[in-house]
């Protein structure tokens, strides 16, 4: 490599040539030489090396002058930050490029423009020698320009980009991580232009951003130029690919999120080039999906190769041309967040009460702070904001970046999972919730919130200091019992936050939360909408399943997406799928339900479990659920999914419904699947060797096994006293279940707080020979060390 050439195209440059065009231009020249040949499209440029920058400082005699001006400035409070800036990036404007400079970027250009059959407008990025490096990667440190057409322009575009080294939030930047400043170059790189203006573009991560997951890429994707993306200005659409089904060559789409994305951002006019503007997007492409599943496929094979060749976790940036319909890749970089982190060291919070919502939005940290609220407009009003406080603002940008530091959390009105406040607040480790739409108004400022992010995906903003415990856990020092350790899962939004702590994987997959707070809409009123006579109802429908030819297929498909996030975050372990298990009130209250619900007098022993599968009121409704599971086991791949069958009477009942699922195409036995049944009913436990027959395994349902064991109702407050699953005769239908499956070789584990909340419950359950106990996630390492000390017991014995 020539270390004096002013210009490289991309084809000549690899990864080890940083010190000379910086990591984004070594990163574009390695994709180009070595995985071109794979498919994967980069758009074709060069690179103006880091030799013409020091020749345009040493030509023009300023380096001395820049290094005596950023020496005067206040470490302490930056408080002459931005004048020195100024006087700094004005300086290298100020500068004359010499004509070998000149006349090397012309002729680089000329060639670039000759390669190509038609008129071509470039994008011109800076790409800094010591920045995306994986010790120090804060992208966005300096500027980019896009759609520049012509020498002249393009040599304003390059000076520009020169100047940039020196915006407050880089020299801010490297002053933090100690970098001189004056032994950080800047290389600029010249790229043919994607026209995502009239396509689209986003970014994708190969891990999920949040967790530190690495078996999937998610990636995320606007209508237009990407600058709406990196801004978070615009909620994106959301897509996570399963890696393993993607080399099985599967399914492996297992989430599809549409964003709003109500801004697309185009140039201003198609002869200017240097101006753009944020368009409203029509409703009718808001609502549509801006990659289809192929385009995903195809994006996240590119993704994974590009993984592979780097040996690390990726963030990349990708553009669809609107003229072309092609897909590129336009950057990648090594992922700094988890990279760095401990994977062995987790952090667990938990809110010990609740308050008043101030508002809600996309969570990120898995964090609780708090603080005093400070509303600020502009960076400029930094001096209000002191450390600890929470930020809210509307939308941030780099220029925050100084600032961002002191803060206990932050909070905005717009920006997704992938915008600059949510990616800053990860690298700090800070809490965040962005795209509330009112933070600005539904907090005040000086106000004392509580910022949590340890509830899922939502993050909640609440009105004063709320009480929270948390724990740090170092999981190689939490070893797994011989019992296996399982978790009763609810929401598959916090299963790949879950799947780090020690477990052996999902015992109990509660079916009803995804119908109840995903789907929202009673199956049958899909099947049957033309039954649903409520307007209020009707419109809701009609607006949950917009986009879908068949109202049928959103409960398919958003079914399918739940248990397949659930299922990839622990794969390969066995994650067991409850079918759903409402009563009929319960299901009566989903939108369009009530037409289609009988009113019972006790629905805690009326048709409910295996006796409402085959039922005429409901069996096509479980038919939706078996094609959900279908697609889940057979179309995606993820066989470590086992099925459950709640309150099964009787034995024939039993085969009448695994009979019935063969039909709807989950044959027992086909494709691995193990079909399990729920012991909660007196029936099950002395019938258990008959029921061995018809199922796989067994779970034992301590909750209603105890109240049908006593005869209460465990709702029932008069009565709810007298339920205790230690009662002896409870243990004895349990001892009696254990002793049945072990004869039939049949698995059987247990579902319930009881060996979390009493050791000597969890003791009773080891001495019998359990196979496994599952508990709620906020008692897993509690239940681990029940069963650890129930163990020793019993080898000591």
């Amino acid at each position: 490599m020539n270390t004096k050439a002013y210009t490289i195209p991309f084809n000549k440059v690899r990864l080890s040539d940083i010190a000379l065009v910086g990591g984004k231009n070594a990163s574009l020249g390695e994709m180009t030489q070595q995985l071109g040949k794979s498919g994967i499209r980069v758009p074709e440029g060069f690179a103006i090396t880091s030799q013409a920058y020091w020749d345009l400082l040493d030509e023009n005699n300023i380096r001395e002058n820049l290094n005596k001006m950023l020496e005067k400035l206040d470490l302490q409070n930056f408080s002459n930050l931005a004048e020195i800036s100024r006087s700094a990036r004005q300086l290298v404007l100020s500068t004359k490029i010499s004509p070998a400079i000149q006349d090397a970027i012309k002729r680089a250009y000329q060639k670039l423009v000759k390669n190509s059959k038609q008129p071509i407008e470039v994008a011109v990025r800076s790409s800094a020698t010591a920045e995306d490096l994986p010790s120090a990667s804060f992208a966005g440190q300096q500027e980019t320009y896009l759609n520049i057409s012509g020498e002249q322009a393009l040599l304003e575009a390059c000076q520009k980009c020169f100047a940039s080294l020196f915006t407050e939030r880089a020299i801010k930047y490297r002053t933090d991580h100690g970098f001189d400043h004056m032994k950080v170059a800047l290389s600029v790189g010249v790229q043919r232009m994607v026209r995502s203006d009239k396509g689209c573009s986003g970014v994708a991560f190969t891990l999920e951003p949040e967790t530190g997951f690495k078996d999937v890429i998610v990636i995320d994707g606007i209508w237009g130029l990407g600058e709406n993306i990196v801004q978070g200005i615009v909620d994106p659409d959301e897509f996570i690919v399963f890696k393993p089904s993607l080399k099985k060559q599967k399914r492996s789409i297992i989430s599809k999120k549409t964003g709003k994305k109500h801004l697309t951002m185009v140039y201003a006019s198609e002869k200017d080039g240097s101006s753009i503007v944020n368009l409203d997007t029509s409703v009718e492409r808001q609502k549509q999906l801006v990659l289809g599943d192929e385009e995903v496929t195809e994006l996240a094979k590119w993704c994974q190769l590009i993984e592979d060749h780097y040996k690390t976790p990726m963030d990349i940036e990708w553009a669809k041309d609107g003229l072309t319909n092609e897909l590129y890749i336009v950057q990648a970089r090594p992922e700094t967040v988890h990279t760095i982190k401990d994977p062995h060291i987790i952090y667990s919070y938990h809110l010990k009460e609740k308050g008043k919502v101030l508002t809600k939005g996309v969570g990120l940290g898995n964090k609780i702070a708090f603080g005093k609220a400070r509303i600020l407009n502009d960076p400029s009003e930094a001096d209000k904001l002191q450390s600890g406080d929470v930020l809210v603002t509307d939308i941030t940008n780099p220029d925050w970046d100084p600032i961002m530091k002191k803060v206990a959390a932050i909070v905005t009105n717009k920006g997704g999972r992938t915008s600059h406040a949510a990616i800053v607040a990860r690298e700090l480790g800070v809490v965040a919730v962005v795209g509330t739409g009112n933070a600005t108004t539904a907090i005040q400022d000086g106000q004392i919130a509580t910022v949590s992010c340890a509830e899922g995906k939502e993050g909640i903003i609440y009105d004063g200091k709320l009480n929270w415990e948390e724990h740090t856990i170092d999981t190689r020092k939490v070893k797994l019992p011989k019992t296996e350790a399982m978790f009763i899962l609810a929401d598959p939004g916090k299963a790949f936050q879950y799947s780090f702590l020690p477990n052996n994987g999902i015992g109990l997959m509660r079916m009803e939360f995804v119908i109840n707070n995903i789907i929202r809409v009673h199956p049958m009123a899909l099947v049957h909408f033309d039954k649903v006579e409520d307007k209020a109802d009707r419109k809701k429908i009609e607006e949950l399943t917009e986009g879908y030819e068949n109202k049928e297929h959103y409960f398919i498909d958003q079914l399918s997406q739940a248990v397949a996030t659930a299922a990839a975050a622990f794969y390969p372990k066995d994650v067991i799928v409850r079918m759903s298990d409402f009563k009929s009130n319960e299901y009566a209250n989903l939108i369009g339900g009530r037409p289609f619900e009988p009113e019972e007098e006790n629905p805690m022993i009326g048709l409910r479990g295996a006796s409402r599968y085959y039922s005429p009121l409901y069996k096509e409704g479980f038919r939706l659920e078996c094609e959900a599971m279908k697609i889940v086991q057979d179309e995606m791949g993820l066989t470590n999914v086992k099925l459950m069958i709640p309150f099964c009477r009787t034995v024939e009942e039993g085969k009448k419904v695994v009979d019935l699922m063969a039909q709807y195409g989950l044959a027992r036995g086909e494709n691995g699947l193990e079909i399990y049944t729920m012991i909660e009913i007196p029936s099950n436990v002395l019938l258990a060797e008959k029921f061995a027959e018809v199922f796989d395994g067994f779970s034992i349902g301590s909750n209603d096994l105890t109240q049908l064991t006593l005869g209460l109702d465990r709702d029932s407050g008069l009565v709810s006293g007298l339920f205790d699953e230690n009662n002896e005769a409870v243990k004895q239908l349990i001892s009696g279940v254990i002793r049945s499956a072990k004869k039939t070789g049949t698995k059987i584990g247990l579902c319930g707080q009881a060996p979390s909340d009493f050791p000597e419950f969890a003791s009773f359950l080891v001495e019998e020979g359990i196979d496994s106990i599952s508990f709620n996630p906020d008692a897993m390492i509690k239940g681990i060390n029940n069963i650890q000390v129930a163990e020793l017991k019993h080898k000591e014995k």
